[in-house]
């Protein structure tokens, strides 16, 4: 009786896309324990009965690991020999059938029950590619199933015919295992001659330095754009109405009855205006439901569909060059991308880099490269009757900052950034009813991991604000400021609680008429001091409390630092 069934497989072959098949909508997203490796697991039903289902990291080789990835699924695949009864589905990329045979004969020399998937039957087709498969199965002594994935081609005849896992019988001598696949590809596939298509120039075209470098740009510059327009008005035309509109007065309405001030102050807050005070169920709603979600849904579409298509390690490929010199993987691209639009996500995309090294460096770039998009909003409207100039120097400034600090980082923790081992994919056009699907588990994880740490974070602050501790810390910091940062002692308080929503306390400096100098030094030090309070959270969810910490002490000395020297330099 099948009680785990485990997919095997390289990156990029579409096991994922099987495995939501087969298990649906109810997944788990997990840590391997004592690493940052996640798997996904489900369940699905053979006969009756409840199956796991473990989505197993893609990796190319089980002989000798070269990362944590492939250290976790050889784990996986010895832990289920250890607990038996189950079977192993090693999903085979059909386009690049020599490349994938490798990990094949290697799960065969582990001697477990298996059944292989030729996934991407139909691109064989359009790319004058002839498997005989029912050769492949009698030479290797397997089931073999020829899917399409996306369109669940396939699929059923899978899983209706698990059972008939067996182990292969298949000998071959392991240093020959390279020449065996050789002829194992000689008798079983035919290529015809055929010209380049449109869309693999356009492959070409997108991964060449000088032409791919100029798309990278474009594209990146056109997800920013899309980001905006579709998180801002997310935001005015549906989020903003339905929370001040519907949720708010009912709400409050509610709390009303209950006549007592402390709970009031604890749930709403001094001011029934969120954003103006910690309170629990306006504050600690709105933040992560109408500030973060509007744009994470944006940027996770847009991800998703540049994901499917392809183009992602496409991207990680062009930059890996420039990003290898501040000590980084090329990967670590796809995080700081998101986080020119939200730094919550963001920080949450640095699992997919392995060593906690590259993990800090690249949370650290997220941080200090950009505002996000609200911030940058706010910074534009606040600066841009004073002309472009300050603006580029605040950009400029935030870029080289960046930049700079994750160079020295990487220069005093030396150690080298791991290699770019990918393999680029061709073009595929989404399929959206899949691209929805991983929008919605990746929208489901951020309500379930970063919501609850958000609105917690709120209380804890709002307690802090009853016992009128941070009214405390703007009183002994209000020397500081004006003192080191020539900043009028009114907006003192914008500058402490500044943490809670960074855009909002940057467009509260309007009614103060600030000059020039004092809206870029205030600016700065808002953006750079500390991350928000729903990112803080989150660091600290992702990277422990000692290494957040570590990250927050960074940026808190880094604001003061650079806003002292620009008010010496501006004044």
């Amino acid at each position: 009786m099948i009680r785990k069934i485990l997919l095997f497989g390289n990156p990029n072959v579409g096991k994922s896309i099987i495995f939501t098949r087969l298990t649906g909508t109810t997944v788990i997203i997990s840590n391997y324990p004592g690493t940052t490796v996640e798997y996904h697991e489900g369940e699905t039903k053979l006969n009756n009965e409840k199956v796991k289902v473990i989505d197993v990291p893609g990796i190319y080789s089980l002989k000798e690991p070269t990362n944590q990835a492939e250290e976790v699924a050889k784990e996986m695949l010895a832990e289920a020999k250890r607990e038996g009864s189950f079977v192993v589905i090693n999903v085979v990329n059909a386009t690049n059938l020599e490349r994938n045979l490798n990990l094949t004969l290697q799960l065969i020399k582990e001697k477990v029950p298996m059944v292989i998937v030729l996934n991407f039957w139909d691109e064989t087709r359009h790319l004058g590619i002839g498997i005989d498969y029912k050769k492949l199965s009698q030479i290797l002594d397997l089931p073999i199933f020829p899917t399409c994935a996306i369109t669940g081609e396939g699929i059923k005849e899978l899983k209706e015919n698990l059972g008939k896992a067996r182990i292969s019988n298949f000998q071959f001598k392991e240093e020959e295992r390279w020449q065996e696949i050789g002829r194992i590809i000689k008798e079983v596939q035919k290529i015809t001659h055929r010209h380049h298509t449109f869309l693999e120039r356009i492959e070409d075209f997108t991964i060449k330095p000088i032409t791919g470098l100029i798309t990278a740009i474009s594209i990146l510059f056109l997800t920013f754009i899309l980001v905006r327009l579709i998180g801002e008005n997310l935001i005015n035309y549906l989020f903003d109405p339905i929370f001040n509109n519907l949720y708010l007065p009912n709400i409050i309405k509610l709390i009303e009855k209950i006549k007592s001030p402390l709970i009031f102050n604890i749930l709403i807050g001094k001011e029934i205006e969120p954003l103006k005070s910690f309170g629990l169920l306006n504050t600690g709603i709105y933040i992560p439901f109408v500030v973060v979600l509007p744009y994470l849904f944006a940027f996770y579409l847009i991800l998703s569909v540049l994901e499917d298509v392809g183009y992602l390690v496409r991207l990680a490929a062009v930059f890996d060059g420039f990003t290898h010199r501040l000590g980084i993987h090329g990967y670590s691209l796809i995080p700081i991308i998101l986080g020119f639009g939200c730094k919550v996500p963001a920080i949450m995309a640095t699992r997919i880099l392995e060593r906690k090294r590259e993990r800090i460096l690249t949370g650290l770039l997220i941080l200090l490269s950009s505002p996000c998009l609200p911030q940058t909003t706010m910074v534009i409207a606040l600066l841009s009757p004073y002309g472009v100039k300050y603006l580029f120097l605040i950009f400029s400034l935030l870029i080289f900052l960046s930049l700079i600090s994750t160079f020295i980082l990487n220069r005093i923790f030396q150690s080298e950034a791991q290699e770019i081992f990918i393999e680029i994919p061709p073009y595929r056009l989404p399929y959206f009813s899949m691209v929805f699907r991983k929008l919605y588990f990746r929208i489901k994880l951020f309500i379930k991991e970063a919501v609850p740490l958000i609105i917690g974070g709120v209380f804890f602050f709002g307690i802090l604000d009853i016992l009128k501790i941070i009214k405390f810390l703007e009183y002994f910091s209000e020397p500081i400021f004006q003192r080191f940062l020539s900043l009028p002692k009114e907006i003192v308080p914008l500058m402490i609680t500044g943490f809670l929503r960074k855009d909002v306390s940057i467009a509260l400096l309007v009614p103060f008429n600030l000059t020039p100098r004092e809206l870029i030094i205030s600016s700065i030090f808002l953006i750079i001091y500390l991350p928000c309070l729903s990112t803080t959270l989150i660091l600290i969810r992702e990277f422990k409390i000692k290494d957040a910490f570590k990250i927050i002490i960074f940026q808190l000395v880094l604001g003061f630092l650079i806003s002292f020297i620009l008010n010496i330099l501006l004044s």
